[in-house]
């Protein structure tokens, strides 16, 4: 008997699994070992078992070491999975799966075993304090195990992520929810308006599936702007639920997954990458506003946690729940609907009103500056999105015209005021603001447009009450997203002021205005999900106001360019049916997704021309039976690498994926292209 084993290595020009002997511990599919591979040593991930090898046997060899943490054999079956699925290899995705690294926490605990005769006053305080951890007083300690009046003893103490602590509280549900907890089965959309109760209804759904003995995963956008969400599972479910996130520590990590591994824990919640828990007999996955693009993975391989999340579920023979208030026009095709049409509160949703902003040289319209005011004066609280951050989008030079960009990508640098620096927002280039043009010495500096930087100085000025922005620079540092959305859920009035980040699931019950600054930006993106993402935008912003006994009742202003648009039009009507019968049609019409799929092909490099040589190759190489290739074409020069894209438009994607990553596997392993580095996206985003 052999092991087949995985080196995980990041090259594209291995080709495993390699055959190596067993090793004298125990090893099963799953076991991360260490392995002798050519003249280094790499750990490794045992995939499966032969009861021969074609390499002589004499020229095998045994793994040196096996780590005391396993991968579970399904999580090893789902990276093989995603390798051919998303035109990567075996070791990049198997990495996604692994353990994270540490090891347990050991501390010595102090118990006391003997009566007390003749001790100070200061051994006796510390003989009533046990058992316990030494601190200070360790010496004391010392003296007593001598004495034989304690005894120390080595145990394993969890390290506890930090998160918002919240009461359970008793929910009688609607008739709604309770139809929809008795429709639950297989694979399913529960499209449910902004404050429906959906959290309660996955509450009550994992509570069977617990009951039953399987365990839970449920899926976030972001745990640090879904709090309320994971404080409400750890309520009512205590220590069995296992946060797993990138903002623990690697302590808290490595103690969580362990949880999961052992059974301790039995749900899993948080982003993305908490679709990989190891969470044994699982019965349920969750995908909490399963519309948000946060779960695609953006490095290699670039998975999509919600297929991911189906593969598992129809592996275990789990249900799947995909909760959200705006779908995504495949999920609404492809699944089967579950619906809540009605606030829990019995409140309506709030009122849109579109300002048009044509014509306008001022970043808010004159009836958004009122009720904004009007807010301010009643001592209210506003939410207001405005998806750009920085103080100004780009500067220029009034008498030559020159542009600052950013010497690494093809883009034009943001500035940002309080820092005192024009920065790019893809490579974190930054310098100091420019007070004179270096091209033609001129000192007239010109700032186009408006940023969340800005506009948090300004109304913080004019309206006289806190304000209170969340975007990528406030909300950078470990655990800043929740407290400023704790400040701000705390303050008897004040302004919610920023990104597409202030739109993400929050549940605040006194927000009596929501402001949407620019509806259009994502309109003029050059994507055929530009309108999707707009609705979304718009109707999520628009369902953060409103909850609660808000009096008088609130309202919601977007202000637009294109007050026509279809997107708009339907968000503002809260109409998320309407809008998708009419995107289904859009895309249909075109073959875009969900009637086809799409792989994105981009080759880079530091070396002038080497991309698109690479690109050109892959086109000639490429044999696709059917569908539609597009390019190549250049893409902007990015982190200093110039970039070429080409884009496959198929309905048969098994073919596709396997014509796409044989082509690209073909083209690494070729020297004329080792500058090269070739980002293959299924389902590109």
């Amino acid at each position: 008997m052999i092991a087949r084993i995985e080196p995980l290595t990041t090259t594209r020009k291995l080709s495993g699994p390699f055959d190596y002997k067993l090793p004298d511990a125990p090893v099963e599919v799953g076991s991360v070992v260490r392995i002798p591979f050519g003249r280094q040593a790499l750990d490794g991930v045992v995939t499966g078992f032969a009861a021969e090898s074609e390499v002589a046997e004499e020229r095998l060899v045994a793994p040196t070491a096996v780590r005391p943490q396993s991968v579970p054999a399904e999580l090893v079956d789902c990276a093989l999975w995603m390798a051919a699925e998303y035109c990567s290899t075996p070791a990049r995705a198997l990495s996604l799966v692994l353990p994270p690294p540490g090891k347990p926490r050991v501390e010595n605990w102090w118990v006391r075993v003997g009566e007390a005769v003749d001790v100070t006053a200061r051994q006796a305080a510390v003989l009533a304090r046990l058992p316990g951890v030494a601190g200070g007083d360790l010496g004391v300690l010392r003296r007593l195990e001598k004495l034989h009046l304690v005894r120390r003893e080595e145990r394993v103490r969890r390290r506890v992520p930090l998160s918002m602590v919240e009461p359970d509280r008793e929910v009688v549900l609607t008739d709604e929810q309770e139809l929809v907890l008795a429709q639950l089965s297989g694979s399913q959309l529960l499209h449910g308006v902004t404050g429906s109760g959906k959290t309660e209804v996955y509450l009550r759904a994992a509570a069977l599936v617990l009951g039953e003995g399987r365990g839970v995963i449920v899926l976030v956008p972001e745990i640090a702007l879904t709090p309320q969400t994971v404080a409400r599972f750890q309520a009512r479910f205590g220590d069995t639920v296992a946060l797993l996130h990138s903002g623990l520590s690697e302590g808290e990590r490595f103690d969580e997954w362990t949880r999961l591994r052992r059974g301790d824990a039995r749900v899993a919640v948080g982003p993305r990458s908490a679709v990989f828990a190891p969470v044994a007999d699982l019965g349920l996955i969750v995908v909490d506003e399963e519309h948000d693009p946060s779960f695609k993975h953006e490095s290699d391989p670039r998975y999509d946690a919600r297929l991911v999340a189906r593969w598992r579920a129809a592996y275990t023979g789990a249900a799947l729940l995909c909760g959200t208030a705006t779908p995504r026009p495949e999920t609404w095709r492809e699944l089967p609907r579950l619906t809540l049409s009605h606030r829990v509160d019995g409140q309506r949703l709030p009122p849109v009103e579109v300002k048009d902003l044509r014509g306008s040289h001022h970043p808010l319209h004159p009836d958004t500056q009122r009720a904004l005011a009007e807010v301010a004066a009643e001592g209210r609280k506003a939410i207001v999105l405005l998806n750009r951050r920085g103080w100004s989008n780009f500067l220029t030079c009034r008498d030559c015209g020159k542009v600052w960009g950013c010497p690494n990508c093809d883009v034009a640098l943001v500035l940002h005021r309080a820092g005192g620096e024009v920065a790019c927002h893809h490579c974190g280039h930054h310098e100091r603001v420019p007070t004179r043009c270096d091209n033609c010495g001129s000192t007239a500096v010109a700032r186009h447009g408006a940023g969340t930087e800005r506009l948090e100085s300004e109304l913080a000025e004019t309206l006289g009450i806190p304000v209170f922005r969340l975007d990528a620079d406030t909300g950078a540092a470990k655990d800043a997203v929740p407290r400023l959305l704790a400040a701000f859920r705390a303050a008897p009035t004040g302004l919610l002021v920023g990104t597409q980040l202030v739109a993400k699931g929050h549940d605040f019950p006194d927000v009596a205005l929501g402001v949407v600054v620019d509806a259009d930006q994502t309109l003029r993106f050059p994507d055929f999900r530009a309108e999707e993402r707009t609705f979304a935008l718009v109707a999520q912003l628009a369902g953060r106001a409103g909850r609660g006994d808000v009096v008088p009742p609130a309202r919601v202003i977007v202000q637009t360019l294109t007050p026509e648009a279809s997107s708009i039009a339907h968000a503002a009507r809260h109409d998320a049916p309407g809008f998708l019968r009419e995107e289904l049609a859009r895309r249909e019409a075109l073959a875009y997704p969900p009637f086809a799929d799409l792989i994105r092909v981009v080759c880079s490099s530091a070396e002038v021309g080497a991309a698109g040589l690479a690109a050109a190759a892959l086109v000639s190489g490429m044999a696709l039976k059917e569908g539609e290739l597009l390019g190549p074409a250049p893409l902007f020069r990015l982190r200093g690498r110039e970039r070429w894209q080409l884009v496959v438009k198929t309905q048969r994607r098994a073919e596709a994926i396997a014509a796409v990553g044989a082509a690209v596997e073909s083209a690494a392993l070729d020297r004329a292209h080792r500058a090269v580095a070739f980002s293959v996206d299924v389902d590109p985003q």
